[in-house]
């Protein structure tokens, strides 16, 4: 049987929440943000526990705050925030802010885990105005109808997906394991910038590369069956390059532009700029010399002599300060200059190949756990549309 929102739940508004009330770490109300529902979905977590900032009930009252309970699904309503369809469940009473939007399900028609499935699915970006800026509206949410089965069928259907969802996370946590056992692999072996286990010699990046530059400034003319590729920092993640989401490119375009930043099988490349700064991935796709790279990724040729890029891709992840910028401004920016001045210990090449070595071994584990957390995926996501279309 099929209802709308608005008979089989309850509707919470978000809160301004002034400046002068942020940043305490204590308080009878968690206030979460945004922000904060996105780091708890980050990190796997279907009930709200990670929290930036509480407030007193004094305070609450004061900002005549909206106290939404425990067991009420919260979700960005505005903005980008709005497309990432991220959810989450409240734990106890808590106040959210005006970016978000709370529905309670009342639980004589739903399960409260049935009903975050039900609200994860839903995308909301289809029920948003089409605007500038992305936004949904409570009278468009009320109106939106779910199946309602009963209770005892809710509870075998959420039983399913809870157990599905908790084995894709045990998944991601083995991914998370692998990486933590090479970082720690390149402490033994190599120490830290601070405190290296050897006294190595010194090097800039400048000396140890053939070549250190970014990639095309201003955009590109999209042409499709090209097969010529203009990467930015959105297809650097998980130490890969991912062209599915990469735009194709006009060819006399990317001929003009690719001599200064030829991607070549080997070259290391980084984020230099943004919220993924940081983010890196070894050229090692076929389609790497069909790459123009766009401004917000670096690009490094190593020296292969001195230099492993294995080692060199590490050092960044161990030594994050070599990439994390002062006084960052809304748009941080590692500059080339940065880059280039950076100064890293030069262990033996031989020593770096053997870390290198150990880096192939993991990521060959890595492969099977990723085949696995793929396919539950699958299974997660036809279960979904199996209940909720």
């Amino acid at each position: 049987m099929r209802k709308k929102l608005k008979d089989v739940c309850m509707f919470y508004s978000g809160t301004g929440f002034p400046i002068q009330y942020q940043g305490q770490t204590k308080g009878e109300y968690p206030f979460y943000k945004v922000g904060d529902i996105a780091n708890n979905a980050i990190a796997g977590k279907i009930y709200l526990e990670l929290c930036n900032n509480y407030i007193s009930s004094d305070v609450a009252k004061m900002i005549k705050g909206c106290i939404l309970p425990k067991d009420t699904v919260v979700f960005a309503k505005i903005g980008e925030a709005l497309k990432l369809n991220r959810r989450a469940i409240t734990s106890c009473d808590c106040l959210i802010d005006n970016n978000a939007m709370g529905i309670a399900p009342k639980l004589d028609f739903l399960r409260i885990q049935y009903f975050y499935f039900c609200m994860k699915n839903l995308k909301m970006q289809t029920l948003a105005e089409s605007t500038t800026v992305p936004s949904v509206r409570k009278t468009v949410l009320e109106k939106y109808e779910i199946e309602v089965p009963s209770l005892v069928e809710q509870e075998e259907i959420e039983k399913k997906l809870t157990l599905t969802q908790k084995i894709i996370e045990k998944r991601r946590q083995e991914l998370s394991y692998l990486d933590e056992i090479i970082k720690v692999r390149f402490v033994e072996m190599f120490g830290t910038l601070d405190i290296p286990t050897q006294a190595f010699e010194k090097a800039t990046l400048k000396e140890l590369c053939n070549k250190i530059t970014d990639g095309k400034h201003g955009g590109c003319k999209s042409e499709v069956g090209t097969e010529r590729y203009f990467v930015g920092a959105r297809e650097i993640y998980d130490d890969d390059v991912h062209y599915e989401s990469a735009p194709e490119i006009n060819i006399e375009e990317f001929e003009k532009d690719y001599k200064r930043c030829n991607v070549e099988i080997g070259d290391f490349l980084i984020v230099n700029t943004g919220a993924t700064i940081g983010k890196s991935a070894i050229a090692c796709d076929k389609r790497t010399e069909h790459t123009l790279l766009q401004k917000s990724v670096a690009l490094l040729k190593v020296k292969k002599d001195v230099l492993n890029p294995i080692f060199l891709k590490w050092c960044y992840r161990v030594n994050t300060k070599m990439y994390m910028v002062e006084n960052a401004s809304a748009q941080p920016n590692l500059l080339l200059s940065k880059i280039n001045a950076t100064v890293i210990y030069v262990p033996d090449i031989e020593l770096q190949n053997q870390f290198a070595d150990f880096v192939h071994q993991v990521d060959k584990s890595k492969v099977a756990v990723q085949k696995a957390l793929d396919e539950t995926q699958m299974l997660f996501d036809s279960l979904m549309q199996e209940y909720f279309g």
